[in-house]
């Protein structure tokens, strides 16, 4: 194979790649011989079909796949041969002109990872706030837990629900007045005003009595999770079996035990335990902010503008999300199109903290264990159908790339914590109030998101920090395909009559402050 560097500016690069037939025939040939004793036919003995008839039979897909496994293998070749490390996949063109007979011709765009200066990590000063687990704030917290276990009881036939009353209903979709997939069920409990179903249902529900029946009209937000309902106008036919009022928990001896404790100093213990967590990760959230800024500001080196991209519409999808939960949707999508160049620059810092973080990680130990690994896949696979875990897990293992982004977060964190042990710490304490606003001013001044990709340093032949031909060309009838098909990544199951509930955005730039520390 010929390699021809055709650009060199900035992170860009640019190939010819020429792999002469001759290579592929050589290819076909010896795998003609790996298979021809194998091969059965009507009027030959077993391992005695000539091999002109062995590859007049299966000449083609076999010249199909050397053909393939060629250009892989070409362009890992060409990675490892220029010592490249590519920041994401290449890009690769194969001519669609392209004939059996011909030498291949691949042009193979790619952009490399920057090299990145000595981290200036020496003579680091970070101020630690501190919270006490005092006996108010485990009070709180108890009391916030009967809140959220309260009951329901049925209310009178004649009373109208309101806001934060559970409403029993039936109910059954319709787009364009005929019923769609998920859009019917009986018995369905829904708090008013919980943001449970799609913007403006629950608002239509104010008002009702048991055994009414009522419309109820509707549009699927345009970034609902089932393609054919977004945007769509549906109709719901609802009938009321019960409105039921809450009624709430006391935090007393009685609730502790609903919750199959002995009594309420358990649950005091127990409650202990779990704020003096929260506060902790409180506190690590605002330390590894200012952790971050002092990284970003001391550190200026360019980033490939593909991952910049790419982060960006990570950021630009969850913005999305969040502004069709508004009250008005409208407003929060012109608010983030005012501020469109912000989050760009904020993708930007994530991609350079995060390939600054690899960096120190990479040149000072740091490691993720295949323990942790498992760990982490095994964790991420709960959040799929049991019947898709194994699919998703054989993914990620055929995946490098998205290996390295479920990996991403935990490495990040342990890089974090080797710098916490490498800083000067004073500690402070203060109230739990002060450490939220603090907090809460970061996020309004400078969002500090931390970068979600840890790539790898080198990109040897057979690790690819970029699959070598996901980006090809696809190739007509005749020609090789020059695609690799990765598993696919199994998809969440689907409610149509439900959304999925998501977090209101506290801050203005919440999805780009949201810091990996802080779940």
């Amino acid at each position: 194979m010929q390699t021809v560097e055709t650009l060199n500016e900035g992170l860009k690069r640019e190939y010819t790649l020429t792999i002469p037939f001759s290579e592929i025939e050589a290819r076909v040939d010896k795998q003609l011989k790996e298979i021809a004793p194998q091969v059965r036919m009507p009027g030959f003995r077993p391992g005695k079909v000539p091999t002109n008839l062995v590859r007049k039979m299966h000449g083609e897909a076999m010249e199909q796949e050397q053909v393939n496994k060629a250009i892989q293998e070409g362009i890992q070749s060409a990675i490892s041969e220029n010592e490249l490390r590519p920041a994401m996949q290449p890009e690769i063109d194969m001519p669609d002109d392209w004939e059996s007979g011909k030498d291949i011709k691949l042009s193979m765009k790619v952009e490399v990872l920057p090299e990145i200066p000595e981290a200036k990590i020496d003579g680091i000063k970070l101020e630690r706030l501190t919270v006490e687990a005092g006996d108010k704030a485990v009070e709180d917290a108890i009391a916030r837990m009967a809140e959220d276990q309260k009951s329901y009881e049925a209310a009178a036939k004649t009373y109208k629900a309101k806001e934060g009353d559970q409403v029993i209903i039936d109910f059954v979709g319709k787009v364009d007045d005929e019923p769609f997939e998920g859009g019917t069920g009986e018995g369905m409990p829904v708090t008013i005003g919980s943001g449970q179903l799609i913007p403006g249902f629950e608002d239509q529900l104010v008002g009702v009595k048991a055994n009414d029946e009522k419309q109820v009209k509707v549009t699927f937000p345009d970034e609902y999770n089932v393609d054919y309902l977004k945007g769509k106008d549906a109709v719901f036919d609802v009938t009321v079996g019960e409105v039921r009022k809450p009624v709430d928990a006391k935090p007393d001896d009685e609730f502790a035990k609903s919750l199959g404790l002995e009594g309420i100093d358990q649950l005091r213990e127990l409650m202990k335990g779990q704020v003096e967590q929260e506060l902790n990760g409180l506190t690590r959230t605002h330390m590894k902010r200012k952790l971050l800024d002092k990284l970003a500001g001391d550190h200026d080196f360019p980033v490939p503008p593909s991952m910049v991209e790419a982060e960006f519409g990570q950021i630009w999808q969850q913005l999305e999300q969040e502004s069709a939960q508004e009250e008005d949707p409208e407003a929060a999508r012109k608010e983030m199109e005012a501020e469109k160049d912000d989050y760009k620059k904020i993708a930007e810092r994530r991609v350079r903290l995060g390939l600054l973080l690899s960096e120190i990680g990479q040149k000072n130990g740091v490691q993720i264990n295949q323990n942790e690994m498992n760990q982490l896949l095994a964790q991420a696979a709960q959040r799929y159908p049991a019947e898709q875990r194994e699919q998703f897990i054989e993914y990620i293992r055929q995946d490098p790339m998205a290996a390295a982004q479920l990996r991403a977060p935990l490495y990040e964190d342990k890089v974090v914590d080797w710098l916490f042990d490498k800083a000067e710490i004073t500690d402070r304490t203060v109230t739990r109030e002060e450490l939220e606003a603090a907090i809460e001013a970061e996020e309004e001044e400078t969002p500090k998101p931390a970068a979600k990709k840890a790539p790898a340093k080198k990109a040897p032949a057979k690790k690819t920090a970029a699959k070598s031909t996901s980006t090809a060309k696809k190739a007509p009838a005749k020609k090789p395909a020059a695609k690799t098909t990765a598993a696919k990544k199994p998809a969440a199951k689907k409610a149509p009559a439900k959304k999925a509930p998501a977090k209101k955005a506290p801050a203005k730039k919440a999805a780009a402050a949201k810091d990996e520390s802080e779940s």
